[in-house]
């Protein structure tokens, strides 16, 4: 049984002369071989030779925005931008490796604390790829992906590196302190002690407390983090497991300071006899009897005055308030 198969589009999807489209890397082996049997399983061809097609890795076209003329093909792009050097094709081309950046962000994510946003990462690998667009020569064999990838990475670790304020010296060191006690812990199925880890790292043991108090120093915490996660209900933040119960509450304090001051002033407008009752129930501790005969007066007297100068300090005070 003969089958005919033609061959047309795919010599064409080669192209002549094996030339690969700009941005590119051609394969230098492994042509691929149309297998009969995984098309159609018994049959195979007898009168057409065997098709052997390059993998040519086709890039797609340029996403054009809504109510505008189609983009050009990548490759008229980038012959276009590197020829003229116009601002509109660059965009274009940003546009189209976008997703490069996102793909290589989240790859160098996975390794970084949950404190590093993924969209910052994003923001500076674009200056990694606005880079690698203005400085790729077309006439090399390299792939665009591969050299912009490099360069996207490089441009994310860079700014991590200018907004870290602790010295990669001190980086380094945790790292060296890090594997030590991983492989320590595997070897001895223990957590190891300060003569273990020092010994395993060949240095004495001032030189390694010397750098853990080093790195104590480098890590950072958010008070208001909750622990076990923002989606635990309920949590407890880091601040709310800090407080001393031995200290006075400053809010408290600057309450009870400023409560004082306008009870003060309050106190200054009472009328004299109104007032010297006040001050000797209160901060002389004596009694309301005692105070009658400072005063030549009866203990009944001395109630209904310091009864008075009480309703009058709370108005004053609820008057304050308000203001």
């Amino acid at each position: 049984m003969s089958i005919h198969v033609d061959t047309t589009p795919a010599l064409r999807a080669v192209g002549q002369g094996n030339a690969a489209p700009a941005g590119t890397i051609p394969q230098q082996r492994g042509l691929l071989v149309a297998e009969v049997d995984d098309v159609v399983p018994g049959v195979a061809l007898d009168d057409e030779p065997e098709i052997e097609l390059a993998a040519v890795v086709v890039l797609p076209e340029v996403p054009s925005q809504r109510g505008a003329q189609p983009a050009p093909e990548v490759t008229e792009l980038w012959v276009a931008y590197k020829a003229t050097g116009e601002r509109v094709h660059r965009d274009a081309l940003i546009l189209h490796y976008a997703s490069l950046v996102t793909a290589v962000a989240g790859r160098v994510g996975m390794r970084l604390p949950a404190t590093v946003e993924q969209a910052d990462l994003v923001s500076y690998g674009m200056f990694g790829l606005i880079d690698a667009i203005e400085k790729y020569q077309l006439d090399r064999s390299v792939k665009f992906e591969s050299y912009a990838s490099s360069r996207i990475r490089g441009a994310i670790i860079d700014e991590l590196r200018a907004m870290d304020w602790v010295p990669r010296s001190v980086r380094t060191k945790a790292r060296s302190l890090d594997r030590a006690f991983a492989e320590l812990e595997a070897t001895l199925h223990r957590a190891p002690n300060e003569a273990e880890l020092a010994a395993h790292l060949g240095v004495p043991v001032s030189d390694l407390r010397a750098v853990c108090s080093q790195l104590s120093t480098s890590n950072l915490a958010a008070l208001d983090e909750l622990l076990g996660g923002e989606d635990r209900a309920g949590g407890v933040s880091l601040g709310d497991t800090l407080c001393d119960d031995r200290i006075m509450d400053p809010a408290g304090t600057l309450a009870d300071a400023e409560t004082a001051h306008l009870l003060s002033r309050a106190i200054e407008q009472l009328g004299e006899r109104e007032r010297i009752v006040v001050v000797l129930y209160y901060y002389e501790g004596m009694t309301l009897a005692e105070i009658g005969r400072v005063l030549g007066v009866t203990e009944s007297r001395i109630s209904q005055m310091h009864t008075a100068a009480m309703t009058r300090l709370r108005t004053r005070l609820t008057e304050a308030e308000r203001y």
